[in-house]
């Protein structure tokens, strides 16, 4: 089989850079890589977004998802092309279950007390408090870093925790992931659930839920193991 394309899916409260310190390594390794702006308005919607680009590639594709961005990996990992998933801190629903289901089985992250609404047309946005962005979000990237992406996160429109997943993708697709283990805005209890349920291979990295800047090397190299699965 043909080396696959990556393709990279950003989470809420963040956009394609998210994956700034991963995609070089790619790159580097002569890997195609794919990283497209998600709406971040409802999951199914997300998902079909998604699988827009991933109709567009031609041969295997190793779709990746953080955060949020792994219920959308989910859903629309069920295309054809789509031969492997990478969950990186991530939710991983059940078909017909929504985001906000898997979330209230466990204790609440500082998350929760962490979101400003913004009323909009359509509902509700919601972000990050700026003064609350680097502790729950990357507690361990520096300051000046976590400061940007605080400033330039991408809103979650509030609907999206309550849209029941259409598909999933794991139960036909191999799927790695990584949980992290000091994670303030997604349970890692939320993630291990998912991920054992899934029968995702996974291993924990002591990160924040920023893996991506957190734990680039851990990341890449599991990128670098899905790709060489599919590939082989």
């Amino acid at each position: 089989m043909s080396q696959p394309t990556v393709v990279l899916i950003h989470g809420a409260f963040a956009d394609a850079s998210s994956y700034g310190p991963v995609i070089p390594h790619l790159l580097g390794d002569g890997i195609r890589v794919l990283a497209p702006a998600v709406p971040n308005r409802a999951l199914n919607e997300d998902a079909a977004a998604v699988s827009s680009v991933l109709a567009t590639i031609e041969g295997p594709v190793v779709l990746v998802g953080h955060s949020y961005g792994c219920a959308v990996a989910t859903v629309a990992g069920t295309a054809d092309n789509v031969m492997s998933l990478v969950y990186l801190a991530g939710f991983v629903p059940e078909e017909g279950e929504a985001l906000g289901e898997l979330q209230d089985r466990f204790a609440p992250s500082d998350l929760a007390t962490s979101l400003v609404p913004t009323p909009t047309a359509d509902g509700v946005d919601l972000t990050v408090d700026l003064d609350k962005f680097h502790a729950v979000f990357a507690a361990d990237v520096d300051a000046s870093t976590a400061a940007v992406l605080a400033v330039t996160q991408r809103p979650l429109a509030g609907a999206a925790f309550g849209d029941p997943a259409r598909a999933a993708a794991w139960k036909t697709k191999p799927a790695w992931g990584v949980v992290a283990a000091q994670d303030h805005a997604i349970n890692p209890d939320v993630q291990r659930y998912g991920y054992q349920r899934a029968g995702v291979s996974a291993i924990e990295a002591d990160s924040s839920h920023l893996v991506m800047f957190a734990q680039p090397t851990v990341v890449t190299d599991l990128i670098r193991k899905a790709v060489t699965s599919v590939a082989e």
